[in-house]
């Protein structure tokens, strides 16, 4: 069994000064042929690359694949890592990358469609009209923070474009600053910006569609 194929099935408790080691530290040990090192990497990210993944792709058995083919690519490349960004920044960047492709090779998870209301009942329409009605709420973005709104929103972020959904996904839930977002996406700080303004703009007009 490979090393990659093992990372879900070893569960031995990482060595101490392991804990208390960052990110570059980690890495150096595991190319010094510290294999405990990556596993604390892996444990460290893995749940909240599979929750990005999920968020973009809206599949758990595709995001749990994705999620897996992440690491492979992180062990496969971890040798060639130049640390020119952080290890984090970087292993997103793959998972973001990987799913954006995946979406776009796959016509299921293009943009669904709004018009789809039996998936969305009356409570839940309810619960986005008070929401839209009330003009002191803020950006409709900032309805992914919000509990009673997370599952609404979270189907509502699927009439997003894939590039829209990403920065959507990466700065209102994932709480990604503007040049991380940048870096994970490689894409320049001015298109973050136009992205992120017309997904959160398209947003609205999805959650208002559905509050019909």
């Amino acid at each position: 069994m490979t090393e990659a194929a093992n990372i879900d099935t070893r569960r031995r408790q990482a060595p101490r000064d392991h804990l208390s080691m960052g990110d570059a530290a980690l890495v150096e040990r595991y190319r010094q042929g510290d294999s405990a090192a990556l596993e604390r990497l892996v444990v460290k990210y893995q749940n909240r690359i599979y929750n990005v993944v999920l968020k973009i792709c809206a599949d758990p058995d595709d995001a749990a694949e994705l999620t897996q083919e992440t690491f492979v690519k992180v062990i496969q490349n971890l040798d060639r890592f130049e640390g020119r960004s952080g290890f984090y920044t970087w292993a997103f960047r793959i998972a973001v990358n990987l799913t954006l492709n995946y979406c776009r090779r796959n016509a299921r998870l293009a943009v669904r469609s709004l018009d789809a209301e039996q998936q969305y009942d009356s409570q839940e329409r309810q619960v986005l009209k008070d929401y839209l009605s009330d003009d002191s709420s803020p950006d409709a973005a900032v309805v992914v923070q919000r509990k009673e709104l997370y599952e609404i929103a979270t189907k509502a972020l699927m009439g997003l474009d894939e590039a829209q959904r990403a920065v959507v996904i990466l700065r209102d839930i994932e709480d990604m600053s503007y040049a991380r977002i940048a870096e994970v996406l490689d894409i320049e700080l001015g298109t973050v910006r136009s992205r992120l303004s017309r997904g959160r703009s398209k947003l609205r007009e999805v959650l208002e569609a559905i509050s019909r």
